[in-house]
């Protein structure tokens, strides 16, 4: 079992739609840790894949590469990378090769 610390409310569980992750059992289980479950809807393989390709990029460059100690250890490496990284120095082509920050600022300035 997962161990929470504070409130859960803004927690999203993204997931497939695979047996384990649809169970009834499944449900009750983040339904009791207040965690709202997001999934792709049945047969539209697009619903998601923004979130999806941020995990996959998050594993290959993060998480896959790094051995964590605990979970507070966890947190705060995965919260350094996106905020340190992902957004404000990643290039990402959906944006036109800038990084997120940077497409934020030219939009603030009306660029």
């Amino acid at each position: 079992m997962y161990k929470f610390h504070k409130s859960n409310e803004n927690l999203i569980s993204h997931s497939d739609l695979e047996s384990q992750c649809t169970s009834c059992e499944f449900e009750e289980c983040i339904k009791k840790l207040r965690i709202t479950h997001s999934f792709s809807g049945k047969g539209n393989s697009y619903d998601n894949v923004c979130i999806e390709s941020f995990h996959s990029v998050l594993k290959t460059e993060e998480v896959n590469l790094v051995k964590y100690f605990d979970f507070d250890a966890t947190r705060l490496s995965i919260f350094e990378y996106i905020e340190s990284w992902y957004n404000r120095e990643r290039i990402h082509s959906s944006l036109g090769y800038i990084s997120p920050q940077e497409w934020e600022d030219n939009t603030k300035r009306g660029s």
